[in-house]
């Protein structure tokens, strides 16, 4: 039986033929501690759209693993991602507002020079680190430019992001667990001036996400918790995803140099690749839900109060909803891939990932179409997330 926390050899470089045997061999996989993994699409589908007997909130879940004095527990049940109405529908109806078609066409030109200005680093040094010095980059500025946070302060934005999403994996070390809470209280000790000098200066709601988050006053408006730990929030969900976005794809064309080549000669399918990419190498692969009611899915009960894992990586090659999945596919239409969750929950920030993946990769092809990634390559090492902690390459 696989187990979570106990995965089986080279599963960090390729999950897939353990996904490919969870989804047709066991589709409801038990775990010893009694939570379950579903893995084909339409469950995951089934899931993602019935909130009533599925259910974001994980309290129940979060207490035990953390205890609920601690600022991971904290911050993980305050948050969009782990929330249900109707906290989940008014943070996100800010959020949604916040990045409207016009205000994401304005990002546009600057999203472009800063990939460029990276772009021109990278072609003076030759040798370079592609999470470093271009994929983790990018979204830590476009996400640190909707909540206005200074330039010069950045910096330990992307450890902070790494610790408290790493704590969401399903078996910790003391030492990981210190660190996702120090990293949490860091954090909201960071956001303070930030929040105090957006009240006595208010951004442009139009584009400014604190500004109207600090501003909307339905149901009485966010709390003082509510508001820190969604700033976090907003920037954790917007910076680990879209880096292993870019870092997934460019580590794929490299692997597929006949699908880079097709690419290259075809710059307008980076719309549609960009989607395969995320279908392929979901950069999030494992979402949760609890039951509220005993439910059934192939002729087995998963009782009321369990925690599912949601196996995106493996729906997302399910052969019942892709044909080739496993096959890079660059204009594959249509794409209804599960990478940016489903129903309710989708993920209120995928248009501003696809323009992120879309410039960020389409742009380093055109620059540098013959890099080569060099040896190195170190995967990030975690379940939920996939993605590279180093890629080296030569461009």
């Amino acid at each position: 039986m696989f187990s979570l926390t106990a995965l089986p050899d080279g599963f960090h470089t390729d999950p897939y033929p353990t996904y490919a045997a969870l989804r047709e061999d066991t589709p409801v996989c038990w775990q010893p501690d009694g939570s379950v993994i579903l893995s084909r699409y339409d469950d995951l589908d089934l899931v993602y759209r019935d909130t009533v007997r599925f259910i974001s909130d994980k309290k129940a879940v979060f207490g035990p693993k953390y205890g609920i004095d601690s600022p991971l527990y904290e911050h993980h049940t305050t948050s969009l991602v782990f929330n249900d109405p109707p906290l989940h529908t008014r943070v996100r109806k800010v959020m949604v507002g916040a990045m409207n078609p016009r205000a994401l066409a304005q990002m546009e030109p600057g999203l472009v020079q800063l990939v460029d200005g990276l772009l021109d680093e990278m072609q003076a040094k030759g040798p370079v680190e592609l999470i470093e010095d271009f994929a983790g980059a990018i979204p830590i500025e476009i996400i640190g430019n909707l909540l206005g946070i200074p330039r010069s302060e950045r910096g330990p934005l992307r450890d902070w992001s790494l610790a408290i999403l790493g704590a969401l994996e399903p078996q910790l070390t003391p030492d990981q667990e210190e660190w996702g809470n120090r990293s949490v209280s860091d954090f909201k000790d960071f956001l303070q001036h930030i929040i105090e000098d957006r009240r006595a200066n208010p951004g442009d709601p139009a584009t400014d996400v604190l500004t109207r988050l600090m501003q909307d006053d339905t149901d009485g408006g966010l709390t003082e918790v509510e508001l820190y730990q969604n700033c976090i929030f907003i920037l954790n969900a917007g910076h680990e995803t879209t880096t292993n976005l870019i870092s997934n794809a460019l580590e794929l064309l490299e692997r597929h140099r006949d699908k880079r080549a097709e690419l290259l000669a075809n710059p307008d399918l980076i719309n549609t690749a960009v989607d395969e990419f995320l279908r392929l190498e979901s950069p999030n692969q494992f979402g949760n839900r609890l039951t509220t009611e005993d439910v059934t899915f192939h002729g087995q009960t998963i009782p009321a109060g369990t925690d599912v894992h949601l196996c995106i990586g493996a729906a997302n090659r399910d052969l019942r909803q892709f044909e080739q999945p496993d096959e890079v596919v660059l204009d594959r239409r249509p794409n209804k891939h599960h990478a940016f969750a489903g129903g309710p929950h989708t993920c209120v920030g995928l248009t501003l990932a696809r323009m992120e993946g879309r410039v960020a990769v389409g742009r380093f092809l055109a620059r540098f179409p013959t890099y080569r990634i060099t040896d190195g390559a170190e995967r990030g090492g975690r379940i939920r997330f996939r993605g590279f902690a180093r890629l080296p390459a030569q461009v």
